[in-house]
């Protein structure tokens, strides 16, 4: 039986155009790699995507304008800067703002500085008897 042919998407478009700038392994696994890339911009572009939304909802429930006496409405402020670790090592992010400061991250929540699926990581090199020495070992040259 033939197997049918996989129906390319806009996604698999796009990453086929990004892998024919990098024809190395190390282009794309490696230190300043594609991998390593995609995932910081895919994190930040997730970051202001929340902001956005977190601004929207503020917004909306305001009743009535501020008046000319009251505190502007909040809206962005730049970034901030914050190196978190990550499967892939360590990730410098800017973490969007807000001017009065009622943003609360959910993918990357302050003082965070640890991405999902590194402490498991660990704990699973743990569990089997490996000394924090070796594990830490392993992290550092992994990441």
């Amino acid at each position: 039986m033939a197997r049918k042919k996989k129906e390319l998407n806009r996604a698999d478009e796009l990453l086929d155009e990004l892998m024919a700038e990098y024809p190395y392994p190390e282009d794309i696994l490696g230190e300043q790699g594609l991998l390593r890339q995609l995932g910081q911009c895919l994190i930040e572009q997730a970051l202001v995507g929340e902001l956005h939304h977190h601004l929207n909802a503020e917004a909306e429930s305001l009743e009535e304008p501020p008046s000319e006496g009251d505190s502007p409405h909040n809206s962005r402020n730049g970034y901030s800067k914050k190196t978190v670790q990550s499967e892939q090592g360590a990730l410098e992010l800017s973490i969007p703002r807000d001017r009065q400061e009622t943003f609360e991250p959910v993918l990357v929540p302050k003082h965070q500085r640890r991405l999902s699926g590194l402490d498991e990581k660990i704990l699973a090199m743990y569990a089997p008897g490996l000394s924090t020495r070796d594990i830490s070992s392993i992290l550092e040259r992994e990441g």
